[in-house]
């Protein structure tokens, strides 16, 4: 051994015996204890504890392609459980699975045997194809929101896009807004409306980003739902307003609500809107917006469509300025309106729905809620990142990542019914506790030290999701064959479900958002 790995070697070894450290808070003994099972997220237990009573785990890794014939290999439930608790924790880089790799608890909650490399897991996933892994993620993604959908519903479909930094495989400059030039993939995702749930999500490659190459997802995303099931509303902004699309929705009898690009054919209907004298008088939850109705028959379309054009008067005080061109340069021409003269803000919409005129501007407002789902996935939930060179892996971690969303989701409305709690609050409350786990006799014991806050508010919090888990036990003793999963959502809507407003038929339900 040189003197230099000897000399690095000797402070290791000082670095690992007791030592004295001089603090503003006085001297402190600080001493390694590698022999102790503790966690950072000890509340990680009562989350096992629902993923265990529902079953949905269970089936989760039951149903999973990966299987193994060397002995030597990692398991299959040391694989999913090491991506669950990467997912679970917020990262969106493999590397960043070595982080949990000192977490002698978290295994043992989730059965494993233990946390396998960031390597391992890469290979492991590499092991299916693109076939076995949409058969597996796309049932359980779908089942994990189903259950749920026996109440009036509106799908919200969208695109986002997601920036890449290497060679991954579709990697495409195209649209993207927020980093012009940058190579991308798109991801297509089918929402439940207010729930904020992800019913299925279509990564593509980044020149993929239109309405047509979504078309295929939503279609089979219908599909697969009963007639009980089916969306009372598909949703969509101006991309999705087009023939194909339409035309594809009309052929199943699916409502539909999109808003329409400002074409020429659309601005010379605002042009003979504006003149009438119907337009509905906006009532205090209308923010302002009145409406009328029509029909349109734009020239790539084969029939004449209901349309509803929305206007609101702009309040601000204005200034238009227009390029006109003099000699010797360019010169801009400063307008101010004259007071006679009203400024609009206005949309116009089209629908084959039996929904009144006035619920409309309302029911297109909700759409950008969805919004709200992406930048929590994206940035609460590294949906962005997880990426590998083959758009394979991409697409299955986009997936069960909005599968441990959902199972949060859910976990978290059991928590508290009323509202929706976003990752980056749920987490720190709902999962961060120091645990100091303790055998004896063969029985393990987990002390749990939490670090918030709010104790007397998260005990409250645990308290209902353990109500939520002990109605499914009670209802799986008299009834073994029930389905445990269908019965713990029932439980969970039942006490986020309210009537409409006054402006929706009355004859349905909605969830709350």
């Amino acid at each position: 051994m040189g003197e230099a790995k000897r000399r690095q070697v000797a402070v290791q070894t000082q670095a690992l015996e007791a030592m004295v450290v001089d603090t503003p808070g006085g001297r402190i003994h600080v001493q390694w204890d590698h022999g102790a099972s503790a966690t950072p997220n000890a509340q990680l237990t009562f989350f096992a504890e629902f993923l265990a009573t529902t079953g949905v785990y269970e089936s989760w890794v039951n149903s999973c392609p990966l299987s193994y014939t060397s002995p030597n290999a990692h398991s299959k439930r040391d694989v999913l459980g090491t991506w669950l608790l990467g997912i679970l924790a917020g990262h969106n880089r493999y590397a960043h699975i070595t982080g949990l790799r000192g977490d002698a608890v978290s295994p043992q909650i989730l059965g494993m045997q233990k946390i396998i490399s960031e390597d391992a897991l890469r290979r492991s996933l590499s092991r299916m194809n693109a076939e076995q892994s949409q058969t597996w993620l796309v049932p359980q993604l779908l089942s994990s929101v189903q259950a749920a959908l026996n109440t009036p519903w509106i799908l919200d479909i969208d695109t986002t896009i997601k920036p890449l930094y290497g060679k991954q495989s579709g990697a495409e400059v195209s649209y993207n807004p927020h980093k012009p030039g940058r190579p991308s993939h798109a991801l297509h995702t089918y929402w439940v409306a207010n729930l904020r749930l992800v019913l299925d999500v279509v990564v593509s490659p980044g020149k993929e980003h239109s309405a047509a190459k979504a078309r295929p997802g939503l279609i089979g995303v219908l599909e697969k739902l009963g007639d009980q099931q089916r969306p009372a509303l598909v949703r969509g902004d101006c991309g999705f307003g087009n023939e194909p699309f339409i035309a594809e929705l009309e052929d199943r009898a699916q409502p539909y609500l999109f808003k329409l690009r400002q074409t020429v054919g659309v601005k010379k209907l605002l042009a003979r809107q504006f003149a009438r004298d119907d337009w509905t008088t906006p009532g205090a939850s209308d923010q302002g917006w009145s409406a009328v109705e029509d029909t349109l028959k734009l020239s790539g379309w084969d029939r004449s469509r209901r349309v509803v054009i929305l206007r609101r008067a702009v309040k601000a005080d204005l200034a238009l300025s227009r390029k006109t061109k003099n000699e010797p340069g360019e010169q801009i021409e400063l307008l101010m309106p004259d007071k006679d003269v009203q400024a609009w803000e206005y949309a116009v919409l089209v629908t084959n729905s039996a929904y009144a005129l006035d619920a409309f501007g309302q029911l297109y407002r909700d759409r950008a809620d969805c919004e709200n789902g992406f930048d929590e996935l994206k940035n609460q939930w590294g949906w962005g990142g997880f990426t590998t060179q083959d758009i394979e892996r991409c697409q299955t971690s986009a997936r069960a990542v909005a599968l441990v969303y959902n199972w949060w989701s859910w976990y978290c409305r059991a928590a508290k019914p009323g509202v929706r709690m976003e990752a980056i609050t749920s987490r720190a409350l709902l999962l961060a506790s120091v645990g100091r786990a303790v055998k004896h006799a063969g029985q393990t014991t987990l002390y749990l030290t939490p670090m918030h806050a709010a104790i007397d508010k998260l005990i409250g919090l645990i308290a209902n999701i353990r109500a939520a888990l002990s109605h499914v036990r009670d209802v799986a003793e008299q009834l073994p064959l029930t389905d445990r999963w269908k019965t713990f959502l029932d439980y969970v809507v039942a006490k986020i479900t309210r009537p409409l407003p006054p402006w929706h038929r009355t004859d349905q339900l909605t969830m709350a958002g």
